[in-house]
């Protein structure tokens, strides 16, 4: 049979090529973040453990038990217990309450004051040297010995456990606004409203704070993470929330004495504090990665 006489193959045969499955944007989004993704559901995570701690306590975190002392994890004490029989589980899911009221609250802190400061470093040429020294000399004292000698002058307490942890963090949020500042005033929009009679206070309000919105995020991140570290190194070193308070701190603090008969003390409540930190530092890097344009394109 000749090519002429063969049947002409039907339209409907015709190989077609193969669509790809519609995703939608937000999906795509999020597939190009896993980092972000993977810590903020471990901060949920960690954060609801927290907040549910009166429900999900199976004691009373200040229980003493002689007759239970130093006892292995087992279905009565799902962490066991410590030296002085108190539930290692109960002081855990109530220990990390501290940690995320340090957190969010010294990032909130720190970011408040070094924005306020920042701007009008960057803004009011008079007013830049004397900040900025202000803050060189507070960044020239290591972070923890500066908080240590705060808590020295004060009662311990949560209170000022925020405080001497927030007055180190702020040079790092000053420099940063101080720097995005000095590059924003150049900008054209800014020497507009300058042209036109706007007031240093408004053009600060709807013009230059904005555009610093999303590398404050970021940083704010970092801050609550050295934080929630630097608060249970205070309640470690004995500086920190009393020790009667539970704490991850206060809790490794009771337990290094026992490591060798009974390691679970600081076991549990080191874990959850290395989940806490590696959530918020996760976090971190994937809003960085997501609200930065040039890495945004790169991805």
């Amino acid at each position: 049979m000749s090519d002429i006489d063969m049947p002409a193959t039907p339209a409907a045969e015709v190989a077609q090529p193969v669509e790809a499955p519609f995703v939608p944007p937000r999906l795509r989004w999020l597939r190009k973040h896993p980092t972000l993704i993977v810590g903020a559901l471990l901060l949920i995570a960690v954060a609801a453990l927290s907040i549910a701690a009166p429900w999900i306590a199976t004691h009373d975190p200040q229980d003493i038990d002689p007759l239970a002392r130093m006892q292995l994890p087992s279905s009565e004490h799902w962490f066991g217990t410590d030296a002085l029989g108190r539930d290692v589980f109960s002081r855990a899911v109530w220990g990390g309450r501290v940690s995320m009221i340090v957190g969010a609250s010294v990032a909130l802190l720190a970011t408040f004051f070094g924005v306020v400061l920042g701007l009008v470093a960057g803004f009011v040429r008079w007013a830049d040297g004397p900040i900025m020294r202000v803050m060189d000399g507070l960044m020239a004292i290591p972070g923890i010995l500066l908080a240590i000698a705060l808590m020295a002058v004060t009662r311990a307490s949560l209170t000022t456990v925020i405080v001497a942890i927030t007055v180190p963090e702020i040079p790092r949020v000053v420099r940063l606004v101080r720097s995005l500042a000095l590059t924003l005033r150049e900008q054209l929009f800014v020497e507009a409203a300058h042209a036109v009679g706007t007031r240093l206070p408004v053009i600060l309000v709807r013009h230059v704070l904005p555009n610093t919105v999303a590398p404050l995020i970021v940083q704010a991140t970092f801050v609550a993470a050295a934080a929630v570290l630097t608060e249970a190194a205070l309640s470690f070193l004995g500086v920190g929330v009393p020790s009667q308070t539970p704490s991850w701190g206060n809790m490794m603090a009771e337990g290094r004495n026992f490591v060798a008969v009974a390691f679970h003390i600081i076991l549990y409540p080191g874990l959850l504090l290395a989940a806490t930190v590696l959530a918020i530092n996760l976090l971190g890097d994937g809003l960085r990665d997501a609200l930065d344009p040039r890495l945004a394109r790169q991805l």
